[in-house]
């Protein structure tokens, strides 16, 4: 099956079954948005567009943390950005000024709101694509100065130098400590944030080799930790955490985008992308649409002395079918599939019967593996 297929598939799924709304449902409007884009299916644009067009009047709205994915966050603005919804303009600025001047902490990176000592790196994925497109929509510099603020800010302050990966939060275990993960999914989100400014940015931009240079350096962090099949774990680091589909897929969309952009070169990247997409697509997408794999919602788990331990982290309720995050992660990766030359993609046969996908045996040949041969 053709990986833009497969995106519209998962998409059309989600939508079926709940309602598209959320951050993690903003997220899959943006990367349908992205792969209608990226693939010319000009009817998918404006599907894409009419589903952003329900915001803010037609959604039962959860609770928010950053009010600008009442008006559908980042997928408003890069359709805004490339043309498209041009009449909700007015919209766009209200809630781009009022990320402006959110609640940060002394650092100035975008806090809780009303509490300036609790940060995660979640909000990357909330604040720096939805500035920058919205400073390239509506000829802005400064959202794109902040955007660019926001992203390297939270690499900087959740960098664990001794791996250089990324820890999710600061301040919810106690005042001023980080918590001591290497969460995958929340490494994807320091990395979508980075890649994102990476497409957004043009060369020669003042502040561009600032993103460039954290961008490579999380790549060729996150590189030597990916699996046999294709994908990273739910605590990156530990060799017998079980494997995790939304992390993943943010990962390998994010090194597509690095390749597309041309500062991840070598053929070690288009097989780490190559592995990814076939990973993904055969252990997380079922014949179906329905996904696998994918971590539920999370911020600094656990209790006590274990609160927000690399143990906790893993020890999460386990995934379920269809859980939301991971559509928006699977979507973005078929995305990029063009970019290292894949044309068609194999789905799971029959749905996952485990909680968990099996250890890898040691002496499992990858590329069998990844292929399901």
């Amino acid at each position: 099956m053709a990986p833009h297929d497969v995106a519209v598939g998962l998409f059309r799924h989600y939508d079926a079954t709940d309602e598209v709304k959320a951050y993690y449902g903003v997220l899959a409007i943006y990367a349908l948005s992205r792969a209608a884009i990226e693939a010319g299916d000009d009817a998918l644009v404006r599907h894409a567009e009419t589903v952003v067009r329900r915001f803010p009047d037609e959604i039962t709205h959860p609770p928010y943390n950053f009010p600008s994915y009442r008006i559908g966050g980042i997928a408003h603005a890069f359709l805004s950005a490339r043309g498209h919804v041009k009449d909700r303009s007015e919209l766009l600025r209200h809630y781009a000024d009022e990320m402006m001047t959110a609640t940060r902490d002394e650092k100035g990176i975008l806090a809780m709101p009303g509490c300036p000592d609790l940060i995660w790196i979640d909000v990357a994925m909330a604040s720096a694509p939805f500035l920058m497109y919205a400073g390239h929509a509506l000829d802005e510099p400064r959202y794109i100065d902040e955007a660019i603020s926001q992203a390297v800010l939270m690499y900087d302050e959740f960098l664990d130098p001794g791996n250089g990966l990324l820890h999710q939060c600061k301040g919810f275990v106690a005042k001023g400590v980080l918590s001591q993960d290497h969460w995958g999914r929340g490494n994807g989100w320091g990395l979508f944030a980075l890649a994102e400014l990476l497409r957004g940015l043009p060369e020669g931009y003042e502040r561009r080799e600032e993103v460039v240079e954290r961008f490579v350096a999380l790549s060729r962090s996150l590189l030597p930790y990916q699996t046999g099949r294709g994908l990273w774990r739910q605590e990156i680091p530990m060799a017998d955490a079980w494997e995790e589909s939304s992390g993943s897929g943010l990962i390998v969309y994010c090194l597509g985008v690095g390749i597309e952009q041309g500062v991840l070169v070598g053929e070690e990247w288009h097989d780490a992308v190559r592995a990814g997409v076939h990973g993904l697509a055969r252990w997380c997408v079922n014949a179906d649409f329905s996904t696998e794999n994918s971590c539920p919602g999370t911020l600094c788990p656990g209790e006590g002395e274990a609160a927000g331990t690399p143990e906790a982290y893993v020890g999460l309720p386990s995934p379920f079918r269809d859980e939301p995050h991971g559509f928006a992660a699977l979507i973005l990766a078929m995305s990029v599939a063009p970019v290292v030359g894949i044309e068609s993609v194999r789905l799971r046969p029959s749905p996952q019967s485990e909680l968990y996908l099996p250890p890898l045996a040691p002496t499992t040949d990858e590329a069998s593996d990844v292929l399901g041969q």
